[in-house]
């Protein structure tokens, strides 16, 4: 037994109800304009205002980010004790 499609209002006609579709989503990467198709949206059925979802979004916007998945690199200094390698001998 499946559940029924989550419905909400509509806030930009205030008369239609909102259903969880799809829509292709359109959005700008510094200088690139990305465009993902059947992406989840919340679409009106009167007004057909869309909201895109809003857990599809923080996924989207995790796979889209430079720093995902990057590993941080420890800082590596070198001890005060010992002299730096390249040093010039004494005069």
């Amino acid at each position: 037994m499946t559940e029924p499609s989550p419905i909400q209002p509509c806030i930009n006609c205030q008369g239609g109800i909102k259903h969880l579709g799809s829509a292709t989503l359109m959005t700008w990467l510094g200088n690139d304009l990305i465009t993902v198709p059947n992406f989840p949206a919340w679409i009106c059925d009167i007004c057909h205002h869309r909201s895109f979802d809003s857990g599809a979004l923080a996924q989207l916007s995790m796979l889209l980010n430079p720093e995902a998945g990057t590993p941080i690199q420890p800082i590596i200094r070198p001890p005060k004790d010992n002299p730096p390698l390249k040093s010039p001998p004494p005069a």
